[in-house]
């Protein structure tokens, strides 16, 4: 009933056309503003997945590494109690250091991860080669995979009309520091480039791969000496209970991340970005709540004679005041459907057609992802209509509260 009475004060001619203009121009503005709110969370959704389909060749689904220190005691029975789990698939073990790649005349520093052979059935890396193939060699003839940019800044040569390039590798030695001679500090090693990988930039230009045991034997690792512990789910698993599983099995002195939380920096930076640029776009919510405010008011005046009669008919403060809560309401609702349709439509043109393109050539796409969600769709929605109830109460309460006055 009360959206009746609603309905035909909105459709209703006015007899001053300021209100009906005023009306029109709040529905357009919270169209604008739902409108946009979800295409920026929809693009955001898009980035964000791409993201992680980028970041989940290289971070795998629990890594273990040492809670103090650079590197942890990881025994045979420990292996084998991870390997027992019923949620682990396979792991594989890392030996991780900075060093400095030598080609000739060029050199470039990296992050050098020495793997061993089950590392191609925990991470996708071995998926993003380009050139020659997924080869570690083993501790007397390493091979080392290099990403693209290492490549570029090294000037690596891998299966061209050239032989291989022969890398000369320079990593610091465990617990040794000469100050009279900071070279007996560094140990070197040669190995083979076999391959070339591109995921993304930040590993393309920062990462290589090669044999754990080279590495391990270069740094003066024990036997039972590891960097990390990285691990690769079944599917289905749940990756919570096996991470809690893995802690209790570990202990206190071993950290078990998930891939989110191994690059938790990221991904809370890609959230607070998008959940500022929403609460930016709210604000312009709150200006279309203004202009209803106005609305609503000029139209508690222009039926002060209609709200009397109802008051002589028995209505109470109560009904009046729903009554244009419901008007108040009607507005926010057109306007937030009309946003809906139109983030609908916008989204699946770009879906379907690419019309917004992203700007320069070095991105892995050349158009704006989107990706709808349906969680982003009631937010919206449930902020509009907060904000429409919240301007619709002052001058419904004025309503009410005025005095039966026939003439």
């Amino acid at each position: 009933m009360y959206l009746i009475f609603a309905w035909r004060y909105f459709k209703a001619k006015k007899t001053t056309n300021a209100i009906n203009i005023i009306a029109w121009v709040t529905v357009g503005v919270i169209a604008f503003a739902t409108a946009c709110q979800i295409l920026v969370l929809s693009v955001f959704n898009g980035f964000e997945g791409l993201v992680k389909s980028l970041y989940s060749s290289f971070y795998t689904d629990i890594k273990v590494t040492p809670a103090t220190g650079k590197t942890c005691t990881l025994t045979q029975a420990q292996i084998n109690s991870i390997k027992k789990q019923p949620s682990i698939f396979a792991i594989s073990l890392i030996a991780e250091e900075k060093a400095l790649l030598q080609n000739e005349d060029l050199q470039s520093m990296v992050y050098l991860k020495g793997v061993d052979s089950n590392y191609i059935n925990v991470s996708g890396v071995a998926a993003k080669i380009i050139e020659g193939k997924f080869d570690f060699g083993n501790a007397a003839e390493p091979g080392i995979v290099a990403g693209y940019g290492v490549q570029n800044a090294a000037g690596i040569n891998v299966n061209g009309r050239l032989e291989n390039s022969i890398l000369t590798i320079i990593l610091p030695k465990k617990g040794k520091v000469s100050v009279s001679d900071p070279m007996e500090s560094l140990s070197e090693g040669n190995a083979k480039a076999t391959g070339i990988f591109s995921i993304q930039q930040d590993f393309d230009n920062k990462y290589a791969f090669t044999n754990i045991d080279f590495v391990k034997q270069q740094m003066g690792f024990s036997p039972d000496e590891y960097s990390a512990c990285e691990i690769k789910l079944k599917d289905g698993a749940s990756v919570k209970i096996a991470q809690l599983q893995l802690q209790q099995a570990l202990g206190t002195n071993y950290k078990v991340q998930n891939k989110y939380e191994q690059n938790q920096s990221l991904y809370s930076t890609m959230r607070l970005e998008k959940w500022v640029i929403y609460a930016v776009l709210t604000l312009i919510l709150l200006i279309a709540a203004f202009n209803m405010i106005s609305a609503l008011t000029m139209l508690v005046l222009e039926k002060q004679k209609d709200i009397s009669v109802l008051q002589s008919m028995g209505a109470n403060k109560s009904m009046v005041l729903k009554i244009f809560l419901s008007e108040g309401l009607l507005l926010g609702s057109i306007g937030t459907i009309a946003g809906i349709l139109l983030a609908l439509i916008i989204c699946f043109l770009q879906v379907k057609f690419k019309l917004v393109k992203l700007e320069g050539g070095s991105f892995l796409i050349d158009y704006f992802p989107v990706e709808l969600a349906a969680s982003d769709f009631i937010l919206v929605a449930a902020t509009a209509s907060f904000i429409a109830f919240m301007a619709s109460w002052f001058p419904a309460r004025k309503a009410a509260n005025q005095a039966i006055e026939l003439r």
